[in-house]
């Protein structure tokens, strides 16, 4: 169905989960994958599986609230298929080859707070970056809703802006194919 001359085409349906707990590697996932795969409950059977042994689990919070770590998101990623490549921040992000990831999930310092007073506490915090409908999203479960970033040049933009801050992490979410054959890197 073609749209009359002048129309304004709607805007994408952007999947994003909010901030629940300390679940945002949960949120991180799911809002990458634009949908609800993972749960608490499927994030905490990750963590057995990782350590089954162990009386207190290294992969999550003592407290249950989640905080979990990066082999949690590898392992879930894994399990659909998929596969995290870390970004070597040596490379410049003009080597990405962004066509060729399905999304990135960012890990940022976070700062901690109770109410107005700021701590001198940095926690760490889970983001999603995920094009739909051919815009590129900060999917951050912080956020009230997506914050649209643009094009491919935007998004760059914001990669870098966070890398330049230091200690920002970022995990490329991409097929095995594209693990395996290392295409998700330019080298023209």
């Amino acid at each position: 169905m073609s749209q009359a001359p002048g129309a304004q085409s709607s805007p994408p349906c952007v999947y994003h989960e909010r901030q629940r707990l300390e679940l945002c590697a949960v949120h991180a996932l799911n809002n990458v994958l634009q949908q609800p795969h993972f749960s608490q409950e499927a994030a905490d059977e990750i963590c057995k599986r990782l350590a089954p042994d162990s009386r207190l689990n290294p992969h999550r919070s003592l407290l249950g609230t989640g905080n979990y770590d990066v082999n949690v998101i590898m392992a879930a990623l894994q399990g659909l298929g998929l596969a995290a490549v870390w970004w070597d921040r040596r490379r410049p992000l003009a080597q990405l080859a962004l066509p060729q990831v399905l999304g990135l999930i960012l890990n940022l310092p976070s700062p901690v707070s109770l109410g107005l007073l700021s701590l001198p506490l940095r926690r760490r915090h889970w983001v999603a970056l995920r094009q739909v409908g051919g815009i590129y999203y900060n999917l951050d479960s912080k956020l009230r809703v997506p914050e649209a970033l643009g094009d491919e040049d935007g998004v760059r933009a914001f990669l870098a802006a966070a890398l330049a801050q230091g200690l920002c992490e970022v995990l490329l979410v991409v097929t095995t194919e594209v693990e395996e054959k290392g295409c998700w890197l330019r080298m023209d």
